[in-house]
């Protein structure tokens, strides 16, 4: 999984190495100076988390305020087409998942949301990759007994990073977020073996409220939305959720600074040819076999980062390609002239860009 979120396919004796130039920060010999400005909020997209127990509005609340913020809906339900019941309060697609509801199935369905070209998606619930059926709870004890004797502290040790790649796929889809969680009372045995209620936690790892702009508790009562966590300042009173939520919502959203990556300072080929130059060269072939999806990979991060950072920002990036020396063994002829296209819509955008 690379920092987009992006899947990479593997071939036999193969791995896709991960973008050297972005995960590791500048090449050797590069130097980034470091230095404060002022903090300025950017424009970002929603990622909002509904809790509350079964009854309490979730599904419905989260319809009405995807609805609110207008564009394509899609819903991720895993309750049994429950969200199909409310198709008469918005309209949107929707992708019944059924168990095993593993990290994994998750992250191919948020794909294909963002594929699909929808502004938001609702994830309804996210409680089944914690508690579900193949869900991470059951994955661990699975694991502990087929790997670690019985250990289910060290099998955490494989499956935490499984849910950490379920929920990093949320933050980093370029699409609204907006995600239930079902919740149950906390109880503790106080003194004289009493029962007493501490609450409501939500069924999830623990700290996941942490990664959500907002998160608003439910009650069952009045289906009252109350905020346990809230960055917008928008809910510092309960009030019931819908559509004037979702555009309210919306509205803080764009009121931000549009995010315009800077331009980075690269070495190597000074213009556009010289640096096609220097990666076709890279890309040439030879007999080793077919590796289409090692094209594919890098097809996918050059045309997303030209879309997402920018002119600048690629031009450093495919600088940097260019000095990866295992670019040197993407092989066979076809797959040496798919790249080398990828390529050139690379330098047909830098060298648009250059004119305007």
């Amino acid at each position: 999984m690379d920092v987009w979120g992006v899947s990479h396919s593997r071939t036999a004796g193969f791995s896709s190495p991960g973008p050297k130039w972005y995960a590791t920060g500048p090449a050797e010999g590069m130097t980034m100076a470091m230095a404060f400005k002022k903090a300025e909020r950017k424009r970002a997209k929603l990622r909002l988390a509904l809790s509350g127990p079964s009854g309490s509005g979730k599904t419905y609340s989260a319809l009405l305020v995807a609805k609110g913020m207008g564009g394509r809906v899609a819903v991720i339900d895993t309750e049994q087409g429950s969200a199909s019941l409310y198709s008469h309060v918005a309209e949107f697609d929707a992708l019944e998942l059924s168990p095993p509801y593993t990290p994994e199935r998750y992250i191919e369905a948020i794909h294909a949301a963002v594929a699909g070209g929808y502004e938001v998606l609702v994830i309804d619930s996210m409680t089944h990759e914690w508690d579900g059926a193949g869900g991470c709870l059951e994955l661990n004890e699975k694991m502990a007994h087929s790997k670690f004797k019985g250990n289910t502290w060290a099998a955490w040790n494989e499956t935490t990073p499984r849910h950490r790649a379920f929920v990093d796929a949320i933050l980093q889809a370029p699409i609204h977020v907006i995600a239930t969680m079902r919740s149950k009372t906390e109880t503790v045995q106080g003194e004289g073996k009493k029962v007493v209620k501490l609450g409501m936690k939500t069924v999830q790892r623990d700290g996941t409220d942490y990664e959500f702009t907002t998160v608003l508790d439910l009650t069952h009562d009045n289906h009252y939305a109350t905020a346990s966590k809230d960055r917008t300042g928008l809910f510092s009173q309960p009030e019931l959720l819908g559509e004037a939520t979702g555009r309210k919502l919306l509205d803080w959203l764009n009121s931000g600074v549009e995010f315009k990556a800077e331009p980075k300072k690269a070495e190597g080929p000074a213009t556009v040819k010289g640096m096609y130059d220097a990666l076709a060269k890279k890309a040439g072939p030879t007999n080793a076999g077919d590796l289409l999806s090692r094209v594919q990979w890098i097809d996918a991060q050059l045309t997303r980062l030209v879309d997402d950072h920018g002119i600048g920002d690629t031009l450093a990036a495919v600088c940097e390609f260019s000095r990866v020396d295992s670019l040197g063994e993407v092989e066979a002829e076809h797959v040496g002239a798919a790249w080398r296209k990828a390529l050139g819509c690379v330098a047909n955008c830098i060298a648009e860009e250059s004119r305007k």
